[in-house]
């Protein structure tokens, strides 16, 4: 050791054993360490010993108690030499007079280089850095020394300096720490010297230079941080005009009223703004230690107008938590802890127009106890004022993003139809997986585990594998719009569907017992949509073809060493593509669009046929009254210039 404190552990159970420190001299016959007894102390000359018991390990701290001082002329108490403590140790561990471990330490410590005599109160006055360098001769490296071709070093002699003179370090580092620089007038050299320089250059002392520290004082800015508000009217009447589409949805404080949404991850976030005309269903995942309350249901609402609503709450009580909660694997205590929690929350917006009228809240209440995992359910939905229907909606009749794919089933006499993937659960298999709808505009990819025997005869396992993929299409249309009417079939657009075998071909039956080709294990949907316009500003997107088809696998019997009375797995998948296509055919290329492409927006840097697009009508980004102004403005400035540039202007004054 060569500090004033050592640390070591001993294992195991420290219960009845003596810890005690000695000093051990070397034998100077055999050059050996004599193994002490257990009759020592915790404290053996300027060394003191000190144990910290655990549950299974003891720390056993050693630390030094004695000056480390170099000795002043007629001083004691200190240390006579640098190298003030050489001395070994032996730390034993004894249960009784039976030694269980020993540890030896080496110890040579020096003495401490700090200084301990009369401090002068003579400060050194440290320069300005505006006005003069810091370091003004930045070789100096060894105090009290010359160093070797640091021509600036005050150690350094003339006699010293001729040695080296030839060969001193240059620049700053060399000791020109104030260097013209290259913009001042006076550095200016016929080399490399732009004609336009003496235009350009800087009069300015050296006193002023960029090798210099901060040589200006300006004003510092606090940085502000962005709180999780939005900043509104302050003045009296309306807060604002309304809510549009998407907007966030205020509270009476100014923040957004807030419920535990999805997030693009598959996480639920707890403080997501709920958006004006946007429906969703979410489900979230929690335990009794992670459980964080939402909003309090007594916060106002900002209704758009200016005015405040409260929200209408209606509490009820979840007897039947099965469906909610799901126990914990490992076994639970007698006495478990439980509280009574949200299970689900289910918002009703009724609005007209651009405001909202009315807030019905309904909220199921249950028990949740430690240990087990609570599905919490959260619903928004929103409803005009004039219709209670919660399929009709307003605003945008377009798709939006997220939300679930209409479906109807025409040979039925209820034509409620639907389009899900699989969401498994458990072990993946298909016997427990649940169904979750299509949602638009966002491509997946789901499946589960089929469990197959080895004496599965191919045709009743193709038929078995289609009908799995079938009972996820309970439907024959789509909707083309959100809002598609069920009475209007041409509201509607129809399934194409490809089926896995066509009448003219063979479809193989399999003569290998394990074996079958052919099975039809993958379901492929295809939505191709377009936009087809927007409505204040949020894009109005139709879909216009729905395709299924199915890709076929090949299925063996996997097995191990024994493959009687066992079950092998197939895995059965569907797939979602959202393809995107224009909503109108392309206009095709002109022979002169093809031939000239310099004129061609798309292929250049320079639009030429674009040079007055502000002042057309496909021009959105301000006012159309605005831009013709500005326009007339740019016009009469062009003209009044060359009027005041012709030869007989000049003439008449």
């Amino acid at each position: 050791m060569s500090g004033l404190r050592v640390n070591s552990f001993f294992i195991g159970n420290s219960s009845g054993v003596n810890f005690s420190i000695i000093l051990s001299p070397t034998d100077e016959e055999t050059g050996k360490f004599p193994l002490g007894n257990c009759s020592g102390s915790k404290r053996a000359g300027d060394w003191d010993l000190s144990v910290t018991h655990g549950m299974d390990a003891s720390k056993v701290t050693i630390s030094l108690s004695r000056n480390l001082q170099l000795c002043l002329p007629n001083a004691t108490d200190c240390c006579p030499t640098p190298l003030c403590v050489v001395e070994r140790l032996q730390v034993l561990a004894c249960r009784g007079s039976v030694v269980l471990a020993h540890l030896l330490i080496q110890a040579e410590i020096y003495a401490s280089s700090s200084f301990m005599g009369n401090v002068s109160e003579n400060a050194t006055v440290i320069p300005n850095q505006v006005f003069q360098p810091l370091g003004s001769c930045p070789c100096d490296l060894t105090a009290g020394a010359c160093d070797v071709r640091c021509c600036c070093d005050p150690e350094c002699t003339p006699d010293l300096k001729q040695l080296f003179s030839a060969s001193c370090f240059t620049g700053v580092f060399g000791g020109d720490v104030n260097p013209p620089f290259d913009q001042l007038c006076s550095s200016q050299s016929t080399e490399y010297t732009p004609f336009w320089f003496p235009f350009l250059c800087v009069q300015s002392s050296l006193n002023n230079t960029p090798f210099l520290g901060y040589f200006y004082h300006g004003s510092t800015s606090t940085p502000k941080v962005p709180s999780f508000k939005i900043r509104l009217q302050s003045s009296p009447g309306k807060v604002f005009t309304g809510y549009r589409q998407g907007d966030p949805i205020m509270t009476e404080e100014n923040e957004y009223f807030t419920i535990p949404q999805q997030s693009m991850a598959g996480q639920c976030v707890g403080n997501a703004p709920v958006a004006y005309l946007q429906n969703f269903d979410v489900r979230c995942l929690t335990d009794l230690a992670s459980y964080e309350e939402g909003l309090p249901h007594d916060v106002r609402i900002n209704a758009g107008t200016g005015d405040f609503i409260q929200q209408s709450v209606i509490y009820r009580t979840i007897t039947d938590t099965g469906r909610f909660i799901t126990g914990s694997e490992t076994p639970q205590p007698a006495e478990v802890l439980c509280q009574n929690v949200t299970f689900a929350e289910h918002y009703t917006f009724v609005s007209k127009g651009e405001s909202i009228e009315q807030i019905n809240v309904t909220v199921f209440l249950g028990s949740l106890c430690d240990g087990e995992i609570l599905s919490q359910r959260f619903t928004v939905k929103f409803l005009s004022l004039t219709s209670t229907n919660a399929t009709e909606l307003f605003g945008n009749p377009g798709y939006q993003v997220g939300k679930p794919v209409r479906a109807a089933n025409m040979n039925a006499s209820d034509t409620f139809g639907s389009l899900n993937i699989w969401q498994p659960a458990g072990r993946g298999l298909c016997t427990s997986a649940t169904y979750t709808p299509v949602l638009f505009g966002l491509d997946s990819f789901s499946g589960c585990i089929l469990e197959v025997g080895i004496d599965e005869e191919c045709s009743l396992l193709r038929g078995n594998v289609t009908e799995k993929l079938n009972a996820l299409i309970q439907a024959t249309h789509i909707g083309k719009r959100d809002n598609s009417s069920s009475r209007d079939l041409n509201d509607w657009v129809e399934i194409i569907r490809l089926d896995p075998f066509k009448s003219d071909t063979n479809v193989s039956t399999g003569s290998l017992k394990g074996f079958c080709p052919d099975i039809p294990a993958n379901l492929n949907i295809r939505i191709i949509f377009a936009e087809v316009g927007a409505v204040q500003g949020v894009p109005w997107q139709e879909i216009l073809a729905v395709q299924i088809s199915y890709s076929t696998v090949i299925w063996q019997f996997q097995c191990g060493l024994i493959c009687e009375n066992s079950t092998s797995f197939l895995p059965i998948t569907a797939s979602v593509q959202f393809i995107k296509v224009p909503a109108q055919p392309p206009v095709p290329l002109t022979r002169f669009q093809m031939n000239y492409t310099e004129f061609d927006c798309n292929r250049n840097d320079v639009c030429w046929p674009q040079l007055l697009y502000p002042l057309t009508r496909f021009y959105t980004g301000e006012p159309y009254s605005h831009c013709l102004a500005k326009g007339l403005s740019l016009a009469f400035l062009v003209l009044l210039a060359a009027i005041l540039s012709n030869p007989w202007f000049s003439e008449l004054w």
